[in-house]
């Protein structure tokens, strides 16, 4: 599925101004979604920004010597290859020095080093995205990673998060995102990412399970799935292990990043559509032993009615977490 939000700013404020989405029917293409997309959408802008994820991105959070953010960029290119997959001229990076030194060091060398987020994709992949937003006579203002959006709503939505608070410092939270094909795990500190990562289980896994056990085609055994009343007993039982699979994925997510960050992942926001199937959140939350809720991204948001159908944008709110991510970097004036 294909869907984008429109976020305009009215003084300070930030309104969603538009939303569309299309589903991508089998042997439908992108391109096709896309131009529905944007044909129902009636948007103001003609800026857009997509999201990548997948095998063709790579992030890591890598320790280097603590230098100015130029001296960063040229220094990058030498470290790529002990940390890409790819040939450096099969990929396009960026990068980010962060604020907190990676592992918690105590010894004096800490003020010397730094931690930097380094984010690479295929250069195939961003000429394919960037074909499709001129195909339809849009501009392109900026290519991101899933795994940042989920970031860039959960700041958008003024999310609480008190640094002012003993032991502040040690506490994170986990943002994770159940999509149709994979989920996403972000941990913040503070407002900063300290680790995220991809999860190849998600929402199309449960329909599966769900279609074998009932013995009915996919958009049926989606359908079943969102409104199982009917099947509850029988999709509690489909999707189990698909939720023992993620939940077991996400422990050993949190896990490696407490030990390895000093920190104490407090909560688990969850989203996405995979995350609306029966007992999913709550599946979660007893197996990874860890508070988890799930969020709106539209929390705070006002929403301009004469524009956007309201009643759509909230059925389908938990799984737009990443359009709100990605619709917060460029708001229309």
């Amino acid at each position: 599925m294909v869907k984008a939000v429109e976020i305009s700013l009215e003084g300070p404020e930030p309104v969603i101004t538009g939303f569309s989405r299309a589903e991508i029917p089998p042997g439908g293409s992108v391109e096709e979604a896309v131009a529905q997309v944007f044909a129902e959408g009636k948007f103001k802008s003609k800026r857009v920004v997509t999201g990548v994820a997948g095998q063709s991105t790579v992030v890591r959070y890598i320790p280097m010597m603590r230098m100015s953010d130029s001296e960063l960029k040229q220094a990058i290119h030498f470290e790529t290859d002990k940390y890409l997959p790819f040939d450096a001229d099969e990929v396009v990076i960026d990068c980010q020095s962060l604020a907190r030194v990676s592992g918690g060091s105590e010894d004096g060398a800490v003020d010397e080093q730094m931690t930097v987020l380094l984010a690479a994709c295929r250069k195939e992949t961003l000429d394919e995205q960037v074909d499709i937003v001129q195909s339809q006579g849009l501009s392109p203002y900026a290519i991101d990673l899933d795994l940042f959006a989920l970031a860039n709503a959960w700041e958008l939505c003024g999310i609480p998060d008190d640094d002012s608070v003993e032991g502040a410092e040690a506490r994170a939270t986990a943002l994770v995102d159940v999509g149709a094909t994979r989920s996403s795990i972000n941990v913040l500190r503070s407002g900063e990412s300290c680790f995220s990562r991809e999860i190849n289980i998600g929402g199309a896994d449960m329909t599966q399970a769900v279609a074998r056990r009932l013995g009915v085609e996919g958009f049926e055994a989606e359908a079943i799935k969102r409104a199982s009343e009917a099947h509850e007993a029988e999709v509690n039982s489909a999707i189990a292990p698909v939720l023992e699979d993620l939940a077991s994925e996400l422990s050993l997510s949190i896990d490696y990043v407490e030990h390895h960050e000093g920190v104490q992942v407090e909560e688990m926001l969850l989203s996405g559509g995979g995350v609306l199937a029966p007992g999913a959140a709550s599946y979660i939350e007893q197996a990874t032993a860890r508070p988890a809720r799930t969020w709106n991204p539209l929390e705070g948001l006002r929403v301009d009615v004469s524009r956007v159908d309201v009643e759509e944008l909230e059925a389908w709110a938990p799984s737009l977490v990443v359009a709100v991510g990605l619709a917060a970097r460029v708001r229309v004036e």
